[in-house]
């Protein structure tokens, strides 16, 4: 169970290697040692995560191996995971950027995206709340995006799952009232991790280390919802307000 100051005595990182998931553990892993469940696919190098969480002060970590489109699979590696006891803090955190002007006239791209992104994240959020729910307490946090809240042209496929991940995910947390699991869906914009490397900054890119301090924040504080910088909550209501025919003159 999270403690009165925050401290998770286990964590489970869906998405093993991802440089902002690993992030968001590092800072609860400030608060004192936790036991680290690091699931990735199978077959994935996760010795340098390992490393990291065993540095960031990690009692013991844990990998198994999870196949966001294995969707039959999911149940077993469940069972895997709480073998070993309760989760009190999950991080949704894995997912495939892609190129939009590909995804859109691939056919198996755009399934793929679909299925890694959205139909993955429902599968393990209804998994979680199942077992967080029986263990009568547990912290769900899911990296939504601010492309999920307005849909654009420039990465719609992308987009669009992520508003499937934010509407799911929201709407779990309020089906989720009074069984003592809170869910967080975070917005974030362009973050500088391993998976931006190599791309220009955008407006508002924040280093993952302040993103996983607003994450932690927004544990702390019992919000269903956070943005990643503030300030695209005002920017991207106006956005969602404006005609079509000004959007489609804008950068985006």
């Amino acid at each position: 169970m999270i403690n009165a100051v925050g401290k998770p005595q286990s964590i489970l990182l869906l998405g093993g290697a991802s440089d902002m998931g690993l992030a968001v553990v590092e800072e609860f892993l400030t608060r004192g040692p936790a036991r680290v469940v690091l699931a990735a696919r199978p077959g994935e190098d996760l010795s340098s995560a390992v490393e990291r969480m065993e540095a960031a002060g990690a009692s013991a970590v844990e990998t198994v191996g999870f196949d966001a489109t294995d969707f039959d699979s999911h149940p077993a590696v469940f069972d895997e995971i709480w073998a070993g006891g309760d989760i009190d803090l999950a991080v949704v955190a894995f997912g495939v950027l892609g190129d939009n002007e590909v995804q859109w006239t691939d056919q198996k791209q755009a399934v793929l995206a679909a299925q890694v992104n959205y139909t993955g994240a429902v599968s393990v959020g209804v998994l979680l709340s199942n077992r967080m729910k029986a263990q009568g307490h547990g912290q769900i946090v899911v990296f939504s995006s601010v492309a999920g809240e307005m849909v654009r042209r420039s990465n719609f496929v992308y987009g669009s799952t992520k508003a499937g991940v934010d509407g799911f995910y929201r709407m779990l947390g309020e089906a989720l009232r009074g069984t003592g699991v809170k869910v967080l869906t975070v917005r974030p914009g362009q973050v500088r991790t391993n998976m931006t490397a190599g791309l220009d900054d955008a407006p508002l890119t924040v280093d993952k280390t302040d993103a996983a301090k607003a994450v932690a924040a927004g544990v702390d504080g019992g919000k269903p919802v956070i943005w990643i910088h503030p300030l695209f909550r005002p920017i991207m209501l106006i956005l969602k307000n404006l005609p079509q025919f000004i959007v489609r003159r804008l950068p985006l």
